[in-house]
């Protein structure tokens, strides 16, 4: 991994039995295409690209900051899209998410990160370049989310290898703060 840039996104980690569970039912449907690997299964709360590693610091700072309450994120609905991508995603979206990924934006817009500000489309990627999307597909993972992680993004012989340059807990019995999202 080149040392003078990183390729950074702030995520949450689907924990290991979730990603367990969510593989062993995608791998049942038959999907083709290129599966995304259990250790990499996350929920992206916001893709900063390349940034240079002396910004690492400042950014792990910024994310120590943010206090948001923990809850359960249910996948619930299977999606796709152009060239095979399929995910899963909520069919109710806790206010959570969309509060925590919201401070987490507007706080990198003020410290001059630019990001993409579209409104947060929380989903999972299950497998690109799938052959067909199945028909009965009926998904129900409930997914305890009690942190976000900061990730570098590094290619390999392998394939893509996430590593976490930073984990912060969400604090059990805080309220859910009126977060601002970003403009």
């Amino acid at each position: 991994m080149p040392t003078d840039t990183l390729r950074l996104f702030f995520a949450l980690p689907c924990q290991r039995d979730t990603a367990e569970a969510i593989c062993t039912w995608r791998d049942g449907l038959g999907l083709g295409g290129k599966p995304v690997a259990a250790e990499n299964l996350h929920l992206t709360l916001a893709f900063l690209g390349q940034q240079p590693s002396a910004r690492l610091e400042e950014l792990q700072l910024l994310a120590a900051a943010i206090e948001a309450p923990p809850f359960e994120l249910r996948l619930d609905r299977l999606g796709g899209g152009r060239q095979g991508l399929l995910w899963l995603e909520p069919s109710r979206m806790p206010e959570e998410l969309p509060a925590l990924a919201g401070e987490l934006q507007r706080r990198l817009l003020a410290s001059g990160i630019a990001l993409d500000t579209r409104p947060l489309r929380a989903h999972l990627t299950l497998v690109r370049h799938a052959g067909a999307r199945p028909r009965e597909a009926h998904p129900d993972f409930a997914w305890p989310v009690e942190r976000f992680v900061l990730y570098a993004s590094e290619n390999t012989p392998r394939g893509v290898r996430y590593l976490g340059l930073g984990n912060w807990p969400l604090v059990p019995g805080l309220r859910l703060p009126r977060f601002r999202p970003p403009h």
